[in-house]
């Protein structure tokens, strides 16, 4: 994985945000399944120190008074008052209303809905902040920071514990009429494997638990995500049929945001590595109509675990230009 201290730093030093873009501070924060991240940018020193901690308990008042505290010990740590902070971005591990700055609902624990995330921030802070999904920011922190730099239109598809997607075009997120754009896990993509019984998402069929409940249906029994890429031979066709499902939906999505760039990332695409991409992008240049056929690369995500939290930060400092 990439350094996010070096990207963030280079990008910072080729500053474009305007002119709140060169002094105070910019926090991002990830209220994610793998624990609490935060992470601090100084925009006059292009500096960008972030930390870690696990969750302790997941009721939401909970997670949100921890992060709150990480948040804080951060910039104690650095010498940094709340005042010097310019923007907040906040990333969240499920669907959330950009648009109210309030969560829709959390796919782990009940809760979350309606949770006014982005004011518990700023009466905290007092400073101007923005959430999103974790999808949504993964896909501009890819486009801002990673793999991407430089590319004006995006699409990222998350492939973990749930199925998610994030559009960039023209180098901004796109959120839609109801800030539900790219939200392809929950989109019905037909009767299951075998073609009958009740509609399947993306979701129940690409996401963990879809595969692993594939090779039960097979006859492979395992909780272990590494025996579906394996040399087993049913882990390889539920590789094979995993393969066909996305390269079809990518090859949709192209069809109608015609990217520059495909990004791949979550824990099935680390496991599955560059051979499941490499498949992927076969397929997808297959499903595409030659005379509308051109090279689309299909790549890695390479931000790691502080994907969601880079993407926070690159919101805060979008929000700089308007």
């Amino acid at each position: 994985m990439a350094d996010p201290q070096m990207l963030v730093q280079e990008r910072l030093a080729h500053n474009s945000w305007g002119l709140l873009g060169t002094q105070g501070y910019v926090l991002g924060v990830d209220l994610g399944g793998y624990g609490l991240r935060a992470a601090l940018v100084d925009l006059s020193k292009h500096t960008y120190t972030s930390i870690h901690a696990e969750i302790q308990n997941d009721a939401p008042e909970s997670v949100v008074a921890a992060a709150l505290n990480l948040a804080r010990k951060l910039l104690a740590d650095n010498d940094v008052a709340p005042d010097r902070l310019v923007r907040v971005g906040v990333g969240f591990g499920g669907p959330v209303d950009p648009r109210f700055g309030t969560i829709r609902f959390s796919p782990r624990q009940s809760g979350w809905e309606g949770f006014p995330l982005q004011e518990r921030f700023e009466s905290t802070f007092d400073a101007v902040t923005l959430i999103d999904n974790d999808a949504n920011l993964i896909a501009l922190a890819e486009a801002t920071f990673g793999v991407g730099k430089g590319t004006g239109d995006l699409f990222y598809l998350h492939l973990s514990s749930g199925v998610g997607g994030g559009i960039v075009l023209e180098g901004r997120l796109y959120h839609g009429a109801t800030a539900t754009a790219g939200e392809v896990g929950h989109v019905v993509v037909g009767q299951g494997w075998d073609g009958v019984g009740q509609p399947a998402t993306l979701e129940e069929l690409a996401s963990i638990s879809g595969l692993l409940r594939r090779a039960g249906e097979l006859g492979l029994s395992t909780d272990n995500l590494n025996d579906i890429f394996s040399d087993n031979p049913i882990g390889q066709r539920v590789v094979q049929e995993t393969t066909t499902l996305l390269a079809l939906r990518l090859a949709q999505i192209i069809a109608l945001l015609d990217p520059q760039m495909i990004v791949l990332g979550g824990i099935v695409v680390r496991i599955g590595g560059n051979a499941f991409i490499q498949a992927i992008e076969r397929q997808t240049s297959q499903f595409i109509a030659p005379r509308l056929a051109r090279p689309i690369p299909i790549v890695a995500s390479v931000l790691g675990f502080d994907s969601v939290v880079m993407g926070a930060v690159a919101l805060a400092l979008e929000s700089l230009c308007e």
